[in-house]
């Protein structure tokens, strides 16, 4: 993949060239999701008119359209109930694929997932994001390009999750903690124009709940993960929706006060949960660290009525007992507690889903259903 190339426009095997333009809308998503949601028994077009409620020549045309771009095929018929015996359809996983990328403050890790979300290759490289733009943007366009044509596949977009604060919808990342240096930062249209194709940008956390709503917490309405590694935030999940706020603000979890007269923080207040929580975990105190996680969680717990917490994150990963242990301890029954089921894949999983959830018709709010 070139840089200046279009997932497509070389011709390669399984890319779906321009057709993608005509395919993203809101019934050809809402086709499509379905395509996915059927799996491997796909559904007819009879089913897909339906479900979507569209009728059944809009349904035809949608299906003609995602049959021409190859993210779907014929699959077998029906058993005949007195009529003609339907045609079934599905999706084609390998049709397309996505890329999702999580730049941590020291690593970075790619993935390269089909259609149906199976990853097809995945690396991780160390990253320093205090080296400034340009390395990390040469970092990061490196590992897409090795990973993509090592798997001999044209990416429809690029899902990347970055450490917050950033602006979701303007792609720009503003003061992240410790490096605010990237104040102001387009990131998302500057790998856009390095890699050739589309990108999304999202706070790490956001991405990992969009994930996990899609992939690991289907059928819950509410909840909060909190991610505790090199910092500490949430992703938040309010009614079935990713919650980012106006300005992508919501969720900066590791920024509330717990301790008026607390070691100084690097945003600039003191006593915050993520400095705390960090300087505990420091001392080899997992055992605080975990009760003042817990205290911040039955903070979101009483402030918003979710359904359910998550923990992950490296540190928690690392020794995820005595994490859901203390914060179940302080929760007290209010919410069940678990570690994340996607472990360390939780959040580069997340940001492929950020191009998924797109194509499928669970955009920036919607998260499954």
């Amino acid at each position: 993949m070139s840089p200046t190339s279009s997932p497509g426009a070389s011709g390669t095997p399984g890319s779906t060239g321009a057709n993608l333009t005509a395919l993203r809308d809101h019934n050809a998503a809402a086709v499509l999701g379905l395509l996915r949601g059927a799996g491997a028994e796909g559904a007819s077009r009879a089913e897909l008119a339906a479900r979507t409620g569209l009728t059944p020549q809009a349904v035809s045309k949608i299906t003609a359209r995602v049959r021409a771009a190859g993210l779907a095929t014929e699959a077998g018929r029906r058993a005949s109930t007195g009529g003609k015996p339907a045609t079934v359809l599905r999706l084609v996983p390998g049709g397309a694929h996505a890329v999702g990328l999580h730049l941590d403050r020291d690593a970075l890790t790619a993935t390269l997932v089909d259609l149906a979300g199976a990853e097809v290759a995945k690396d991780t490289a160390p990253l320093g994001f205090g080296a400034g733009a340009d390395a990390v943007l040469e970092a990061a366009t490196g590992e897409v390009r090795a990973l993509v044509g090592g798997a001999g596949a044209a990416p429809l977009d690029g899902g990347v999750a970055a450490p917050g604060p950033l602006h979701h919808r303007g792609g720009v990342l503003h003061k992240v903690t410790g490096f605010p240096q990237w104040d102001g930062f387009p990131l998302r249209d500057a790998l856009a124009r390095r890699l050739g194709v589309p990108v999304v940008l999202d706070k790490d956390t956001n991405a990992a709940a969009l994930g996990l709503a899609l992939r690991g917490a289907p059928g819950v309405g509410s909840f909060a993960y909190l991610h505790l590694g090199t910092g500490l935030g949430a992703g938040l999940v309010l009614d079935r929706a990713v919650h980012r706020g106006a300005r992508t603000g919501a969720g900066e979890f590791g920024h509330q006060v717990l301790q008026l007269d607390g070691p100084p923080c690097p945003c600039g207040n003191n006593g915050c949960i993520e400095a705390l929580c960090l300087a505990a975990v420091a001392a080899g105190d997992p055992a605080r660290a975990a009760h003042l996680l817990g205290v911040g969680a039955a903070n979101l717990v009483r402030l918003l009525d979710i359904d359910l917490v998550l923990l992950g994150g490296r540190t928690v990963l690392a020794d995820p007992d005595p994490y859901a242990r203390g914060v179940r301890a302080v929760l007290a029954g209010a919410v069940p507690v678990a570690v994340t089921p996607g472990g360390g894949r939780t959040v580069v999983e997340g940001a492929a889903e950020l191009v998924l959830a797109r194509l499928f018709g669970a955009g920036a709010v919607w998260c499954g259903r």
